[in-house]
């Protein structure tokens, strides 16, 4: 009996802890249902949604691009793409070979498409082709009950509506790399393009824009079922260039088919107003992916189409350097304006001869007649006067050997060299022959376009530091705001140097005997001071002067000499600068004056016409047509020459 209460009482006691047992878990079960569903409600709930509803990013249209006139240089146009949906079609290859008749598709772009229907859900659309025309659009529209899976889907493509004029200067967008890659989660959108060049490169960020979102409904499995909400977020900023558009289309018509470049600035606030680099490209090539055949094409040119000769290209100076060492000299004493040196046609020193470009000399030649007439023995004499250091050092005030702080990517800053420079640079003592050759802009010696220009500009405007830009607007902190309205400082030269240099140039151009005196603008109020130069691209050899005047025409292309041309205009109240350089065009006064003189005088004529009604124009003395017939020097040139050493 007692063994059987004994039992009992055990047989209680497991009961009571087994139910105990049971109340706990029971208990902790409802606790943490209570906790999910009353306390984390509401987290759980948005867990949900999350689930539900998918937040996609929304690329913003890229800011437009305009010049000074409001002319559209890069836009956004429809996009037409066509797409495929692998659920949709019970054969991909079949379909893809019924669309390939419509549009060509290659192999490699069939592989990329298979590729891209593995790695996705099948429900998700492939991009096949971009950029469709709209004919391509319709036959596919009329042969869609015959394409399973196929359907047209319009977005937006950045297109440079001009082609090549300015291209350079726009530069181009193209697809993201991974060393492009930031954070930003725009960059990583299928499709998404910026900036890789020029100013769509320099002002990517302000005309890229803020990403908008759509919310869409999915099911489980991701499938889109219907859009929930939609902010098309902020469009990129509007760009506005300074150039001219009109004016960079006359430019790069009169340079042609020459590989040349044409600059053109306010001397007064650094306004860009062309910038033209012959050959061009098209930079919606780029946008929409360049074939193999375009980029060998491209790359094989020994024009080279894709650089920006501008700011890219150096060139040496040749005579156009001679106004920094007439104020080198001015600043630093070695010789007044009136006093002559005598040109017999060539300078010894040594062992060496160095030739003046006019055989049997200019005679007796001051300051002003030495650069109207460009006498090279004038300037070795007053470059061996200054030495190398001097030179450079009124050459680096005017903006020469460095960067000029233009806002485009790729700027090279030239060189100007010193003693220290070629020990440095070359590990070579500096010799006495290299000063003469210095001093009329050859040897070591290499500057832009742009900083030609810009040196221009610098003695135009009475010696301030103008820093040139092509857009309106400037960067800060990724935004573009107003460029301030300033006056540029003093570049430190007196007034007596520039007004030397000033002196010189009116005389190559507006007086007779001036090396660029057949270019000049014969229109009163509209008169142009420059410089001629020519640059050799190789040495004249001893067989070769004694053997007569060679002819640029004669020798292979990239053996002839640069012709190169500087000058301001109008004389009486300067305002624009320009800089012309033809590669391998020959001589400066035949072949770069003349380009100058027509853009000058374009340029002054629709500064005229918009300043004065049509009617009160007055009959022009001339014209661009009838002037650019008139040709200098019957073959001679302007520029230096290299030394020539007696045996």
């Amino acid at each position: 009996m007692n063994r059987d209460n004994d039992r009992a009482k055990l047989f209680s006691r497991r009961a009571a802890m087994l139910a105990g047992g049971k109340l706990a878990l029971l208990s902790t079960l409802v606790g943490r249902m209570y906790y999910l569903q009353v306390v984390e409600a509401e987290r759980y709930h948005m867990m949900a949604e999350d689930n539900r509803i998918s937040l996609r990013l929304l690329p913003p249209p890229r800011g437009r691009i305009v010049d000074r006139n409001d002319v559209a240089m890069a836009v956004n146009h429809q996009n037409y793409r066509v797409l495929v949906v692998a659920e949709q079609t019970s054969n991909l290859d079949a379909t893809l070979d019924a669309l390939s008749k419509i549009v060509p598709i290659s192999e490699s772009e069939r592989a990329r498409i298979f590729r891209d229907v593995r790695r996705r859900r099948r429900f998700v659309p492939v991009t096949v082709r971009e950029n469709l025309s709209w004919e391509d659009v319709a036959r596919i529209e009329v042969n869609a009950p015959d394409l399973p899976g196929v359907q047209i889907d319009v977005g937006l493509s950045r297109f440079y509506p001009l082609h090549e004029l300015g291209a350079h200067i726009l530069g181009y967008v193209a697809a993201v790399s991974e060393q492009d890659l930031t954070g930003d989660p725009l960059l990583e959108l299928p499709g998404f393009r910026i900036g890789k060049a020029g100013v769509e490169r320099i002002y990517d960020l302000p005309l890229r824009g803020k990403g908008g979102t759509s919310q869409v409904e999915v099911n489980a499995v991701g499938r889109v079922i219907r859009e929930l909400a939609r902010d098309e977020g902020q469009p990129g900023s509007e760009l506005r260039l300074t150039l001219d558009l009109d004016l960079q289309a006359y430019a790069a018509q009169r340079l042609g088919e020459e590989s040349a470049s044409v600059v053109v600035m306010d001397i007064h606030n650094g306004d860009i107003l062309v910038m033209a680099s012959t050959p061009s490209f098209d930079p919606n090539a780029f946008n929409r992916g360049l074939t193999t055949q375009e980029w060998k094409a491209l790359i094989s040119n020994p024009k080279a189409p894709l650089t920006n000769k501008s700011i890219t290209g150096q060139y040496a100076p040749g005579s156009t350097y001679k106004m920094i060492v007439t104020m080198a000299a001015m600043e630093a004493g070695v010789i007044t304006p009136e006093q002559t040196i005598y040109c017999p046609g060539h300078m010894s020193l040594g062992n060496a001869r160095f030739h003046c470009w006019k055989h049997g000399g200019h005679g007796a030649m001051n300051m002003k007649d030495a650069l109207k007439h460009s006498c090279d023995v004038w300037f070795y004499e007053v470059g061996r006067r200054l030495g190398p250091d001097r030179i450079a050092e009124m050459a680096k005030r005017f903006g020469l050997g460095e960067h000029t702080g233009i806002d485009l990517p790729t700027e090279r800053p030239g060189v100007i060299p010193t003693r220290a420079w070629k020990r440095g640079a070359l590990g070579q003592a500096w010799y006495p022959g290299e000063t003469l050759v210095n001093s009329i802009g050859q040897g070591f010696v290499l500057t832009t376009p742009l900083q030609l220009c810009v040196m221009t500009a610098r003695i135009a405007n009475g010696g301030h530091a103008v820093v040139p830009h092509v857009a309106r607007d400037m960067l800060v902190d990724g935004q573009l705001v107003p460029r301030p309205a300033k006056e540029a400082p003093p570049i430190g030269v007196s007034r007596q140097a520039l007004l030397q240099a000033q002196r010189g140039m009116n005389a190559v151009t507006n007086e007779a005997g001036g090396t660029a005196y057949r270019a000049r603008i014969g229109i009163e109020g509209m008169e142009m001071a420059g410089k001629t130069g020519t640059a050799q691209v190789r040495r004249i050899t001893m067989r070769e002067r004694e053997g007569g005047v060679r002819r640029n025409e004669d020798l292979p292309w990239n053996q002839r000499d640069h012709a190169l041309f500087v000058g301001y205009a109008p004389v009486s109240a300067p305002r624009w600068a320009i800089a012309v350089v033809v590669e391998h065009g020959g001589g400066g006064s035949a072949v770069a004056a003349p380009i100058a003189r027509d853009i000058m005088l374009e340029l002054q004529r629709r500064e005229r016409m918009r300043n004065q009604p049509i009617a009160a124009v007055p009959e022009q003395q001339a014209d661009a047509s009838s002037l650019r017939h008139d040709h200098v020097h019957d073959g001679q040139c302007c520029g230096g020459s290299a030394p020539e050493e007696s045996a």
